[in-house]
């Protein structure tokens, strides 16, 4: 292979956006100020939600797990793509290759799931205050977050294994500036219907499933807020959930999108820029989300700056 500099033939070959090296110091630049600003925004999150005692309730474990999935999420793509925006060296290795498409679909089927367990927290907060404590209580969250992130790797590997034992025998050339399904199916020389079909059935499979459990959360949801006479009181059971909505829709929305398509409508270039929105750009916005509409983080991130100023 003559792609790349020091790619061998087990190499593949990341295309990314451009070969204009003018551009690519722009994407760097771009790309180093997203990722270090996810970092510090879900670090950050982590941090407060750990040190305010105030905020050790269910709602922010699940919180902070988000935090997590999302600073795993960016760190599985973001810093190969900007050494390959500053040194012009495309090439990742088979095994590489392979990690980073396993680590990014755990990170994103975990996350569906963590999405539909924290839609069913705002239910029982909203619809059963009474008895939140109860059935929300520590250990069925532990169990909840243990089933998403078994669900993550289940389906990563299910995914991953269908699609490297494929012969990448056309080309290793992938149009994508990360490892992702898609693109690579893309390259295989042999017949990859039934591998389309998998990751058709497994991704739908995730995504029906969740989806199903958010919209019933927040149609009960709907319902008792709309019951609820008072406007003062409808804007609190309401501005509970806002948050998570917002980040159900960026989520869903790019993630549907990407996945829930048949591969003749498959388009590298509008595939890439929704890429970085659900892989780049969102990790990034969740932390400001829950910062910007959630009062108690509004009071632990007040709380952790006097500190910090006491302590100067």
């Amino acid at each position: 292979m003559s792609e790349g500099n020091g790619s061998s033939g087990t190499d593949f070959i990341l295309l990314g956006f451009t070969d204009q090296w003018e551009l690519q110091v722009l994407c760097f630049v771009l790309f180093l100020f997203i990722y270090c600003f996810t970092v510090a925004g879900n670090l950050g999150m982590i941090v407060i939600i750990r040190m305010d005692f105030r905020l050790h309730t269910p709602m922010y474990f699940f919180l902070s797990h988000l935090s997590l999935l999302d600073m795993c999420y960016s760190t599985t793509i973001v810093p190969k793509t900007l050494l390959n925006f500053l040194t012009g060296s495309k090439s990742i290795s088979f095994l590489g290759c392979t990690i980073q498409l396993f680590s990014f679909s755990t990170c994103a089927t975990t996350e569906c799931y963590l999405l539909a367990a924290m839609a069913y927290d705002r239910y029982v907060a909203v619809c059963k205050p009474l008895l939140y404590t109860v059935v929300m209580s520590q250990k069925i969250c532990v169990g909840l977050m243990t089933g998403a992130y078994l669900a993550g790797v289940v389906s990563s590997a299910t995914h991953a294994i269908s699609i490297f034992q494929l012969p990448f025998c056309r080309s290793r050339r992938i149009n994508h500036f990360f490892c992702d399904g898609p693109p690579l199916l893309t390259l295989a020389c042999s017949d990859t219907h039934f591998n389309e079909m998998l990751l058709f059935a497994v991704v739908g499979f995730n995504i029906i499933t969740t989806t199903v459990i958010i919209v019933a959360s927040y149609l009960s949801v709907l319902a008792t807020v709309l019951s609820i006479r008072t406007n003062e009181g409808r804007h609190k059971a309401f501005s509970t959930c806002a948050s998570h909505l917002a980040s159900v829709m960026l989520f869903y929305g790019s993630t549907l999108f990407m996945y829930s398509r048949p591969s003749s409508s498959y388009s590298p270039d509008q595939d890439k820029v929704v890429s970085v929105l659900y892989s780049v750009t969102i990790p990034m916005l969740n932390p400001l989300i829950y910062t910007m509409r959630n009062k108690e983080v509004k009071d632990a991130l007040r709380k952790a700056r006097g500190k910090l100023f006491l302590h100067e």
